[in-house]
């Protein structure tokens, strides 16, 4: 019967806690007076990232940062038209299409090609920019002076995954096709450093990159000699969730933008990204970036730290949670054993899909399909406190489970001939043992959060990592921005370690105790005297 008091309470949270959360799911929410854009705001000059409103850049949603960019200023013609607040949502590339399909953003404008495999999913407007396909090398490389595709045998290029850029390098004779990489920033660190010879790209972002980077070279193709493309192929429309009624509105806002417009707006993109200048060693680089963009790495390792930290504490609070249940005896009424399983079955499933599968897996599923399926608009650091958190809870579960079981049995039933109940055992004697005992593996999971918080960049979350790569795509200079990136992870993840030794010492004492043993044995001795 003390089992059953044991399990009752326990058991009837379980299910409350289950069903508001399927209630919670069916709850939708209503729309705003928004139109939501989503882009990398890391593809100049279709978009980028800046420290200010200058030049009539944009607010990142959820971030301090601003948006700027032909996109930007296409989209803010299309807002005003709509008579909506323009609201620029920043994510990865591949993040995009799910960011629209689950209704996250009500467009992409991005510099997407309307491609017959995406309309499958989305709907396109009418084309806002038409480009030509070309190649960036370094000025240095043998590949410099090519004039045709077949000049570039044996060369290792590459392009963005998912795109266009990427399926044309077939069309190159004996090429080394690279594997496709998520982004620009990427491909720009893999040239300048020599990993790849060149990488596909479109005139306005190779015009960009040539200006930034002076050891970058675009190569333009005579007519005949470059990639064979169709004219959706070349052009640069919107996307938009299939059916959506706005389409045709934004079909008739491109129509009152007239081409020279639209020339002169991509004139002052190309104009306004900033000069950079070269002629400094790489360790004046590093202290430059790091004053110059100081706020936005700490706010990126503020995030950081943040998530991981309470990622870390429920995440442990789940694991204690699942394991302390899981030691409950086998109810005796029918009921309770029923519902016992079940809950065991169900935490059981828990932790098996949360281990089998990557937290940036994960991230894309909860963020994107919470919305598509039940929506539920979370916040991009909500959804991702509650992926690490329960990521966290999985492992923990196990980490947990062990450390019960390290417990000697003797000392479960030493409890139980005292007439302690399960609960108080497991208060008073086995939970304080197995916290100190999976202090390390606590830790070190933690750390583990620190570093896998960069995943969380696929859902928009503005971390360190995702804070670097904004920097880097500003500046061009990645070896040096991601050097002081790597230095502030290492001081993140060495002072946490650090901390935790200390706690593990302080909860271990002196390792001698004598003192406390003195105490203990004066009363006897001078009791010894007085016989």
């Amino acid at each position: 019967m003390k089992n059953n008091k044991t399990i009752k309470p326990l058991i009837y949270t379980l299910l409350l806690f289950l069903s508001s959360i399927v209630s919670l799911g069916t709850t939708a929410f209503a729309a705003d007076d928004t139109f939501t854009v989503g882009m990398e705001a890391g593809y100049p000059p279709f978009n980028w990232t800046q420290k200010d409103d200058s030049n009539g850049a944009v607010p990142i949603k959820g971030s301090k940062e601003f948006a700027g960019g032909y996109d930007v200023e296409i989209a803010k013609r299309i807002a005003e038209g709509l008579g909506k607040e323009l609201v620029i949502f920043k994510t990865e590339w591949d993040g995009l299409p799910p960011a629209v399909t689950s209704g996250k953003a009500d467009a992409i404008i991005a510099g997407m090609s309307p491609t017959e495999e995406r309309k499958q999913t989305l709907d396109f407007s009418d084309y806002y920019y038409s480009s030509q396909l070309t190649i960036l090398v370094k000025k240095d490389s043998p590949y410099a002076n090519a004039t045709s595709l077949k000049d570039f045998k044996g060369a290792k290029i590459t392009g963005q995954l998912n795109t266009l850029h990427y399926g044309v390098i077939d069309q190159i004779p004996g090429v080394d096709k690279q594997t496709a990489m998520t982004d620009f920033s990427a491909m720009r660190v893999s040239l300048d450093s020599g990993k790849i010879d060149g990488y596909v790209t479109e005139i306005p972002e190779g015009i960009t990159a040539e200006k930034l980077n002076p050891n970058f070279k675009m190569i333009q193709f005579e007519k005949g000699k470059g990639f064979e493309t169709s004219e959706a192929d070349n052009a640069i429309a919107i996307g938009m969730k299939k059916g959506s009624p706005q389409v045709a509105e934004v079909n008739s806002i491109l129509t009152n933008i007239s081409q020279d417009e639209r020339d002169k707006i991509m004139e002052d993109a190309i104009s306004q990204q900033p000069e950079v200048v070269n002629n400094k060693p790489w360790y004046v680089w590093v202290m430059d970036i790091a004053k110059e963009n100081w706020p936005m790495f700490l706010r990126g390792a503020g995030t950081t730290l943040f998530i991981a930290l309470i990622g870390t504490v429920v995440g442990t609070t789940i694991g204690l949670g699942i394991g302390v249940y899981r030691t409950i005896p086998t109810p005796e009424k029918t009921f309770l054993r029923f519902a016992y399983k079940l809950v065991n079955a169900l935490f059981s499933i828990y932790i098996e899909i949360f281990r089998g599968t990557p937290m940036i897996v994960q991230s894309m599923v909860i963020f994107y399909g919470s919305k598509q399926l039940y929506g539920i608009d979370m916040n991009p650091v909500t959804a991702a406190l509650f992926i690490v958190s329960i990521n966290t809870g999985a492992y923990m579960t196990e980490i947990v489970r062990g450390g019960i079981f390290a417990v000697d049995k003797g000392q479960f039933e030493a409890a139980s001939a005292i007439g302690m109940t399960h609960w108080q055992t497991m208060k008073n004697v086995v939970i304080p043992q197995v916290f100190r005992n999976t202090l390390p593996a606590i830790g070190n999971e933690f750390v583990i959060n620190i570093k896998d918080t960069s995943v969380l960049n696929v859902i928009a979350v503005s971390e360190l990592f995702f804070a670097t790569k904004t920097v880097a795509g500003a500046n061009f200079r990645f070896f040096e921005t991601f050097t002081i990136t790597c230095v502030i992870y290492f001081v993140m993840t060495f002072t946490v370690t650090r901390i935790l030794r200390y706690l593990e010492k302080r909860l271990d004492g002196d390792g001698t105790y004598a003192p406390y043993a003195n105490q203990l044995q004066t009363p006897i001795l001078e009791r010894k005297d007085e016989r």
